[in-house]
């Protein structure tokens, strides 16, 4: 039988169809638009999303085996405040996870409510990008759509329920929200109160490997496969990427280098970072995980060579980098504020170090090392906390870059496996369907089946000193810069 794996991305739905062994039989991208209202600000529209994956199934299902459909499962982008009507219509536009309007809510919650209750309820302190504070921002700011709420919904359980009918979520993603109690995988009672919205508003929760439903009949027949097509909970980006890569089981690790970057370390029990600068969730394998994430990662290579460079041909601008662990050019990739380890929504990109003799070439190395040294912070609060990872798997779009590659072995002191499928999202909701489906009897053992590597890069001893010293003066950068930071912003933001 065959799968289908939907990774709802922040500017394009990845759809892969996957056969039980693994084998990908076909990848289809559909994109849709992000609007920038105010700088900051971040939201899109949830029927562009069911637009695109509906054209992306057809495609995706052109010249196949219809009938060989067995399952559907997911991988979305998380914290993403989609709000129903009580017939089920989108009242606004949903606000994404690299939203920043919400600062002010966010800094509410953790000193008002305070950080210690957050995290004895929900594992976690608030984040701008959290969906509990764009719903406190929505009820200061638009009353009138907040009267109107009758679901809350995250933006992979949407596409979810379009197709089956069912309003759920899944464990992962619901760990996101900050109206979830990680540890006893339920709704937090206390998060609901304090934060002014009824429990029933929320979807029903479900493991990431359960089935919550069938296709809808009407939409199996526009598609052509079979109405028994089970459509399973999937998990949100990072744990199906995880899934995706077979980053399973006790301390495994794996990078992504997407839009946004993670460090993501499974645990086979549940633990807090005592300091909340990592995240706290259920993982979508049954137990849990700690992340740390970054909210601008392959997507500051993609701003520095669209708008700045202004070329596509990324591979050749990094033809011509040499010298690693040399540059003069430091870069700090805060270009939508920063999650973690900062919690600073105020924080904004920079490069330091110019002279007359910088390159372009320095300026994009420094690009790279800088996302490096970002994810690295993250990397160090695990290790503070006597996680000692000595391997990683790598996926994201970020991870086809070689020297990309490189560079993180070196500058994390991480052996970088890269898998043969380096889908992540998409391969994890395929797989979670398998699971959904019966063809495996747990996420751990389609992973050991289906996952393989085909590239290790080790850290290389001398290059690897370099970038050591060259992570210590990156994180003398961000203390000096953060008073800075909210001065700088526009007076519309």
């Amino acid at each position: 039988m065959n799968y289908i794996g939907v990774d709802l991305g922040t500017s394009a739905v990845k759809l892969l169809l996957m056969q039980a062994d693994g084998k990908v039989l076909k990848i289809v991208n559909r994109e849709y638009a992000i609007d920038f209202p105010h700088p900051g600000w971040s939201q899109q529209e949830p029927e562009d999303w069911y637009r695109e994956t509906v054209a992306g199934l057809k495609e995706l299902l052109d010249g196949s085996d219809k009938s060989e459909v067995a399952g559907i499962g997911f991988g979305g982008q998380m914290h993403g405040l989609v709000i129903l009507d009580e017939e089920d219509r989108v009242i606004r536009p949903a606000i994404l996870w690299n939203d920043g309007r919400t600062a002010e809510e966010s800094e509410w919650l953790n000193r008002e409510v305070g950080r210690e209750r957050l995290s004895a309820y929900t594992a976690n302190i608030s984040f701008a990008g959290f969906t509990a504070p764009k719903i406190l921002w929505l009820k200061k700011h638009e009353p009138e759509n907040y009267a109107r709420i009758h679901r809350i919904m995250l933006p992979k359980d949407y596409l979810a329920y379009r197709l089956s009918g069912v309003h759920c979520t899944d464990v992962s993603d619901a760990s996101g929200t900050l109206f979830f109690d990680v540890g006893n995988r339920c709704w937090s009672q206390e998060m609901c109160k304090i934060c002014g919205i009824k429990e029933e508003w929320l979807p029903r929760v479900f493991e990431s490997y359960q089935a919550v439903g069938t296709l809808k009949p009407g939409l199996a027949v526009e598609l052509g496969i079979p109405a028994s097509v089970v459509v399973a909970a999937g998990a949100g980006d990072n744990a199906a990427a995880a899934v995706g890569t077979g980053t399973v089981g006790d301390g495994a690790c794996n990078i992504s280098l997407g839009t946004s970057g993670t460090v993501f370390i499974s645990s086979g029990s549940f633990g807090v970072d005592g300091n909340n600068a990592l995240h706290s969730f259920a993982h979508a394998d049954g137990s849990y995980h700690l992340m740390g994430c970054m909210l601008s990662a392959a997507s500051c290579n993609k701003w520095w060579m669209d708008e700045i460079v202004g070329t596509g041909e990324y591979a050749r601008e990094q033809g011509g980098i040499a010298r690693l662990g040399e540059n003069h050019v430091y870069f700090l990739p805060y270009l939508m504020g920063e999650r973690s380890p900062h919690n600073d929504p105020d924080a904004r990109g920079a490069f330091l170090g110019l002279t007359m003799d910088t390159t372009r070439a320095d300026m994009t190395q420094a690009v790279l090392e800088g996302v490096a040294f970002a994810l690295r912070d993250s990397l160090e609060v695990a290790r503070s906390l006597g996680i000692q990872a000595k391997r990683t798997k790598l996926c994201g779009g970020g991870a086809k870059s070689p020297l990309w590659r490189r560079i993180l072995a070196n500058a994390l002191g991480l052996c970088v496996e890269v898998p043969e499928v380096e889908e992540g999202p998409s391969m994890g909701g395929a797989m979670l369907a398998a699971v959904a489906c019966g063809e495996y009897r747990s996420v751990a053992e389609a992973a050991q089946r289906i996952v393989r590597v085909k590239d290790i890069i080790e850290p290389e001893s001398g290059l690897a000193a370099l970038y050591e010293e060259r992570y210590r003066q990156f994180r003398e950068i961000y203390p000096v810069l953060k008073p800075l930071f909210p001065k700088l912003q526009p007076s519309n933001e």
